[in-house]
This record gives C-alpha cells, structure tokens and sequence, in this order.
C-alpha cells in the first residue's frame, strides 16, 4: 500500500546569526584575509625562455623543483 505524503515545507529557522546585519557587514569589511602562502620577500618574475629539449630532459628527470634547480643553475653561472 502505497499512501500520499503530505509534504512539508523544510524548517529554516536556525541560530545562525543575520549575517547581512550591519554590524557584520563591518566585520567582514574589516577583517584581513589572506589566501594561499604568504608573499616571499623577494619575488621571482615569470617569463619565457627556450632552452633545448635535451635540458629540459636533463633537469626534469630529478622530478618536481626542475624550474628552481634550472634557476639556481643559471644564479651560479651568472656568480649571484
């Protein structure tokens, strides 16, 4: 036997604040938030470079970090 259920309307009433109040409104306008890491003191600049395949090869095959080891490698050669 199968019988109609009567459906409900779902109960919304919570103990969640009104977080479109004002007070709120200045909390969030206020509060300093940062995604992801912090910021490095001395950035590095993003560009393009072509380099053989063979190089590329050569530093990709230690895995992961192959751009910073590229860069530290041309930091020794440049003397900084």
């Amino acid at each position: 036997m199968t019988e109609s259920k009567k459906h409900m309307a779902p109960d919304l009433s919570d103990d969640a604040p009104d977080l479109s109040a004002p007070e709120w409104q200045e909390k969030f306008a206020n509060a300093k938030v940062q995604r992801g890491r912090p910021k490095a003191e001395k950035t590095k600049v993003s560009t393009t470079i072509r380099l053989s395949p063979e190089v590329i090869e050569y530093f990709k095959a230690d895995g992961p970090g192959w751009q910073s080891r590229i860069d530290e490698a041309l930091r020794k050669v440049a003397g900084l």
